[in-house]
């Protein structure tokens, strides 16, 4: 197999060392740091990653990581960058600001970890590479260990040697291996013109990111955590029976029913609400991917089988097309049919027409066949309602029924309905002389691609939902759902150090020109045990000073936990280790413009829709007042041009003039209204008519 890679990495005569890819990262390889993500990340590339020779720009330093994949053998370059955020090269990440972490200081150091396109695996790493949206995996981390996962993309995005889950199971080792501590994705990834997150939250209670344990953390246009999982709830428990009758009528009834019809007859399981139909189809699917998928020929042998396999297959062609047999399961059947009487009931019915059956081919070992009037006399012994017996007998053709297969014909010499019944142990189909049925037409065969049922599924379910908004209204709140979270634990396990959780607080005559921001998180600090008050003040000042843009010059002056000790004394016994302390210091360039990571610009966000921070949707600020709103809630799709001239609908009412033209109903989440909290409004300037939507 050709390693372009491996052959670029000899032309530049780059040091081979090259570490496993399923196991790099993993606990002791190759490193065991113990320290805060600052110090770890220069542990790593010390030991793990080779500089390039030829510097990209002035400002990056790239370090390059060979990973052998050991069932392909190909060779996969793990970039390291790091990025130097001082002036002049400097820019704000969107991505903090996005996710709510706008108040976090600015640090020096940005280290994005990146594996390219395959195709680009044999060139050095270029700065305009740190902006390209198709990379393998890109992730971010800043110097005080808060990242981001930018993107991941795996076959499906034109890797061969590698799927998403193996570059997200690298990435999640790399994050817990140098002691990450937060990391969050805006997850929005589809396929097949179906969002993830909505259709694996339905299915799993979880986005595909969440079984990395990422979480919820912010909504876009007011969604709260609570929102998030009322109408994942909602949407999973919607019961198949319901879903049927509500879809009665309609243009998607019989592609629905048919579909529900047929991987409830596959499932083992009884499959009762929405959430268990569309995790047991993703599951099919799963296996089919893994069963079907062409294993790499390896040598003459497996091509020559290949080949006769494939010859065997072209000439049993025809087999193909002949009309199969198609036997239910009794319980599909029931749900199909849609009976008054309950499905355990009309079990318990046909099990005693089983034993009628069963009886009769007992004592007359010629002749396994019974009459309707024989039959539903032998029920009527056991079961007084007749109406329940006529509506089991039928449904009774070609149905299996436990271990046994019931069908009925007309006997071709006394004309007369009689009912046999076949034996039925999953290994042996039951005789091909019975009664066949019709196939469905091309356009709604079912079961041959599941990921086209499941699309099937999603757009009739969430996007053209009859009779009701409420899943709609529940689907929206999933898709506004977008930044999740994974957080690693703060760790105090080393016997030998102290470690603190130091925050900081500016010196109190400068207090009065900070902006007003949320308090950034504090800096982890590890000292000696015989460290004294003195020595946590250094390290303190020292982590600040190589971590944030604006505190080159910091010089911490007090503790407050140990305000009144003399720094000579020994923090031990003083001071509990995983303690959160509060640091006092002066030096810090607060009027700096590289303060924050979201920007020293304090912009006002006030939208209809509860928002009170940027989310990263379309906005436009009041021509008036200057405050932010989202233009979706302003009623102007995102495909439309903003106005050249806005007013809010609080400007336009306190200058008395008439408001601009009425908006679309928009919807305001509230946690007063159940299950979501929506308050419906109606066009802007008449906000006296709110009106509650009761669900």
């Amino acid at each position: 197999m050709s390693l372009p890679f491996l052959q670029a990495c000899r032309k530049r005569k780059r040091p081979q060392k090259i570490f496993a890819f399923h196991d790099f990262c993993n606990p002791g390889c190759p490193i065991s740091p113990a320290g805060p993500f600052r110090d770890n990340i220069r542990l790593f590339l010390g030991e793990c990653g080779v500089p390039e020779e030829e510097p990209t720009a002035s400002d990056l330093q790239v370090w390059c990581t060979p990973l052998m994949h050991q069932k392909t053998s190909a060779v996969v370059p793990l970039f390291t960058v790091q990025e130097n955020m001082t002036p002049p090269s400097h820019s704000f990440c969107d991505h903090c600001r996005f996710a709510g972490w706008g108040n976090h200081y600015m640090s020096r150091w940005r280290y994005h970890v990146i594996i390219p396109k395959d195709c680009c695996w044999s060139r050095p790493l270029e700065e305009r590479d740190l902006d390209v949206p198709n990379h393998l995996l890109h992730g971010l981390i800043h110097g005080n260990g808060f990242g981001h996962l930018i993107c991941i993309n795996g076959i499906e995005g034109g890797s061969q040697f590698l799927c998403g889950r193996e570059i997200m199971d690298l990435w999640d080792r790399i994050c817990d291996n140098l002691l990450v501590r937060k990391v969050t994705v805006e997850d929005v990834s589809r396929k097949r013109a179906m969002d993830l997150r909505l259709l694996y939250g339905i299915a799993y209670g979880h986005t595909w990111f969440g079984r990395w344990s990422y979480r919820f953390l912010r909504g876009s246009f007011g969604v709260k955590e609570h929102h998030y999982h009322r109408a994942m709830e909602f949407l999973g428990s919607l019961e198949l029976v319901k879903v049927l009758e509500d879809f009665s009528g309609t243009e998607h009834f019989k592609e629905i029913k048919q579909i529900i019809r047929h991987y409830k007859g596959m499932s083992e399981t009884n499959l009762v609400t929405l959430k268990d139909l569309l995790k047991y189809m993703l599951t099919v699917k799963s296996h089919s991917t893994r069963e079907g998928k062409p294993a790499i020929a390896a040598g003459p042998l497996a091509t020559l089988k290949w080949k006769i396999s494939t010859r065997a297959s072209l000439q049993n062609k025809h087999l193909s097309q002949m009309k199969p047999i198609k036997y239910r399961k009794f319980a599909s059947a029931v749900a199909e049919m849609g009976s008054r009487w309950p499905g355990r009931r009309m079990e318990q019915a046909a099990e005693v027409i089983v034993s009628a059956l069963l009886e009769v081919r007992g004592e007359k070992s010629g002749c396994t066949g019974m009459t309707r009037q024989d039959v539903r006399d032998a029920a009527r012994l056991h079961i007084g309602d007749t109406g329940l017996i006529d509506n089991v007998l039928k449904i009774l053709n070609n149905v299996i029924v436990g271990d046994y297969v019931v069908c009925r014909a007309v006997n071709p010499l006394t004309r007369i309905l009689e009912y046999t019944i076949h034996e039925f142990d999953r290994g042996r189909e039951p005789p091909e002389q019975l009664v066949q049925e019709t196939l469905l037409s091309p356009s709604l065969v079912v079961g041959h691609d599941v990921y086209k049922d499941v699309a099937k599924v999603y757009s009739a379910v969430f996007l053209n939902y009859p009779t009701s908004d409420c899943v709609s209204l529940a689907a929206q709140v999933i898709l506004d759902s977008k930044h999740f979270m994974k957080e690693w634990p703060f760790r105090d396990e080393e016997d030998q150090l102290l470690t603190f959780i130091c925050n900081l607080i500016p010196s109190i005559d400068r207090l009065e020109v900070l902006p007003t921001k949320k308090v950034p998180p504090g800096e982890i600090i590890m000292v000696p045990l015989h460290a004294t008050v003195g020595d946590l003040k250094a390290a303190a000042e020292s982590a600040f000073r190589e971590t944030y843009c604006a505190f080159e010059h910091l010089v911490v002056t007090d503790i407050k936990a140990v305000k009144e000790t003399d720094d000579t004394e020994v923090l031990f016994g003083v001071v509990e280790s995983g303690q959160e302390v509060w640091v006092r210091g002066s030096g810090m360039d607060v009027d700096s413009q590289l303060r924050y990571e979201g920007g020293s610009e304090n912009w006002e966000v006030r939208c209809m829709c509860g928002a009170e921070d940027d989310d990263g949707e379309r906005m436009m600020a009041c021509d008036i007042c200057e405050v932010w709103q989202h233009t979706r809630c302003c009623g102007i799709d995102d495909t439309d041009s903003v106005p050249p001239l806005f007013a809010c609908s609080a400007c336009c009412k306190s200058v008395g003039q008439p408001n601009q033209e009425d908006s679309p109903l928009d919807f305001r989440y509230s946690d007063e209204l159940e299950p979501f909290g929506y308050l419906l409004l109606p066009p802007t300037g008449e906000p006296e008519y709110e009106m509650g939507l009761q669900y």
